[in-house]
């Protein structure tokens, strides 16, 4: 099996069009200019496979509907394996809502001890400037980062902050029982996209 990744950040955010898929390539840049690995889902895991058959007519026939159900339980255990593997987390909340998948795995992050940045630049919100106090709250800080480049530096300081209390032991085989076997699941969703890596097709938003 491969080592883990040293310094991986998961980058989470909204994927529904070329703009914000761009948005999170520019996020990844920095990070990796900085010295950290990162996983973006639609480059590394199954959300090429899921989001580019969204639109088509044929997902929504009944005679599909088990493959998709099975799609959507293997993207969601991946998600939460590589969120639990992970060292970082950084949730890109730009938009008038911020992404709802996002906004769960930053919770997921939060409640696994990752050392968590959001960053905003955009500020519609129906939540106001500040954005939810129990979202924001994930961060430690409060507060959003609105440039790209200042990501990596935040990331270090709240992790600082955060080595001060103490080693955090929980990972993919230390969680509770449910989270484990849904993590136990996603390693080996994992496995398998890495070993059929050369077929995984480029996400049609990244275009």
């Amino acid at each position: 099996m491969p080592e883990k990744d040293a310094n991986k950040v998961y980058c989470s955010g909204g994927l529904f069009c070329p703009e914000e898929v761009k948005a999170m390539a520019g996020i990844a840049r920095a990070l990796e200019g900085a010295g950290y690995s990162t996983y973006l889902p639609h480059r590394d895991g199954v959300e090429a496979f899921v989001l580019n058959a969204v639109n088509n007519p044929l997902a929504n026939l009944v005679v599909f509907r088990p493959m998709t159900r099975f799609l959507s339980k293997a993207t969601f255990a991946l998600d939460i394996f590589q969120i639990l593997e992970c060292d970082y987390f950084v949730f890109n909340m730009n938009g008038s809502v911020p992404d709802e998948g996002g906004v769960v795995e930053t919770g997921v992050a939060f409640a696994a001890g990752k050392p968590v940045v959001i960053y905003r630049n955009d500020t519609r919100s129906r939540s106001g400037p500040g954005g939810s106090a129990t979202l924001m709250g994930a961060s430690g800080t409060f507060e959003a980062i609105d440039r790209v480049d200042d990501i990596p530096a935040a990331l270090a300081g709240i992790e600082e902050r955060m080595r001060a209390l103490g080693e955090n032991p929980y990972d993919s085989e230390c969680a509770p029982p449910y989270v484990s076997e849904v993590a136990r699941f996603g390693r080996k969703v994992d496995r398998v996209l890495r070993m059929a890596s050369s077929l995984k097709p480029k996400y049609i938003m990244s275009a």
